[in-house]
């Protein structure tokens, strides 16, 4: 599929191309048709997921009120300043009741980066649901990739289940907390503690940041005690920080950094990539099949054995068997 404007046809393979030369428009336009699904988001994988272009990946996940967007700010600074010349975020926010658009625009967030042409930030709605974004984000974060954009971040609007699946399709997956932040327990119930590599406790000058630190480090003894004796294994740090000042920010960096260092060495790094290539395909087989499912149900079958199920005559599994089989006929009547 090409795209038109202003009696102009481009594919995706020359958009692409224009995305690597720095063509921002050309870029976002290629994002818009990812997010719309369908057969422009498969226009747009058959080209970016063909390029052999990897970045560094990086979830930034935890509650609202956390200061993950000024955090980000602040590490998309440090970034930029450690030679890393193509830099994006993608601003994970609530949906708009009203547009259905993202409330939270990139017109607003990150605006010390606003004229920074090695920044490309984008705002993507969450739309209320997991299905969607789940396969929209994997495969913006590729596109990204391919453009030639390293590190991609992607900051989720907070620790939901949304956001766990968000965060945990990153190479490093960073979680936001703040002093006070509640009760321990409830947190790790949330799976929060088992999708973090690093471990954030943000606004660390407010009262209870170094509880909140003590509570993170006592829990995670309690979760890696059992792998002390073996070598290699990823103990994530629990760091301080104040977005606000850039106070810890550095260190912060440094410790994604050393992350990405050892998922390389230790193999884990191509182990992840392979799992969430898998989960990729899951996710667009699941929409491939329950777009089959809709078609079924409208078709004339489907309403005479809800019939026969109702008279007694058939149950559930047998309609789908005789379904499934019927709709693998040249014709299904």
């Amino acid at each position: 599929m090409a795209v038109k404007g202003l009696g102009i046809t481009v594919t995706p393979e020359e958009m692409l191309s224009r995305a690597l030369a720095g063509d921002r428009l050309s870029l976002a336009k290629m994002l818009s048709m990812v997010e719309r699904g369908g057969e422009s988001a498969s226009e747009v994988a058959h080209v970016s997921y063909r390029s052999l272009l990897r970045a560094q990946t990086i979830g930034i996940t935890g509650a609202p009120g956390a200061g993950k967007s000024t955090l980000v700010e602040k590490l998309v600074t440090v970034a930029r300043a450690g030679g890393k010349d193509q830099v994006a975020v993608i601003a994970v926010d609530p949906t708009s009741p009203f547009s259905g658009g993202a409330i939270l625009g990139d017109r607003i967030r990150m605006q010390s980066h606003a004229g920074d042409d090695g920044v490309f930030i984008r705002s993507m709605a969450s739309r209320g649901h997991l299905g969607g974004l789940s396969i929209a984000v994997p495969e913006s974060m590729r596109l990204l990739e391919a453009a030639g954009m390293d590190p991609v971040i992607i900051e989720t609007v907070g620790v939901g289940q949304v956001e766990i699946e968000v965060a945990s399709a990153t190479d490093t997956t960073v979680v936001v907390v703040n002093p006070g932040w509640g009760d321990s327990i409830q947190a790790n119930k949330a799976g929060i503690l088992e999708i973090a590599d690093i471990l954030v406790v943000n606004k660390a000058d407010r009262p209870g940041a170094r509880e909140a630190v003590r509570d993170l480090e006592q829990m995670l003894g309690m979760a890696h005690d059992a792998y002390e004796l073996r070598q290699g294994i990823w103990r994530p740090p629990v760091l301080k920080t104040i977005a606000s000042n850039g106070e810890g920010v550095d260190e912060l960096w440094s410790a994604i950094e050393r992350h990405g260092a050892y998922l390389s060495d230790s193999g884990e790094y191509a182990a992840r990539r392979r799992q969430r290539a898998e989960r990729g395909l899951d996710l667009v087989l699941e929409e491939a099949i329950s777009q089959q499912v809709d078609k079924l149900r409208g078709c004339e079958a489907y309403a005479q054995l809800v019939d026969a199920m109702e008279s007694g005559q058939s149950d559930p599994y047998e309609a789908a068997e005789r379904l499934i089989h019927e709709a693998s006929q040249p014709v299904l009547h």
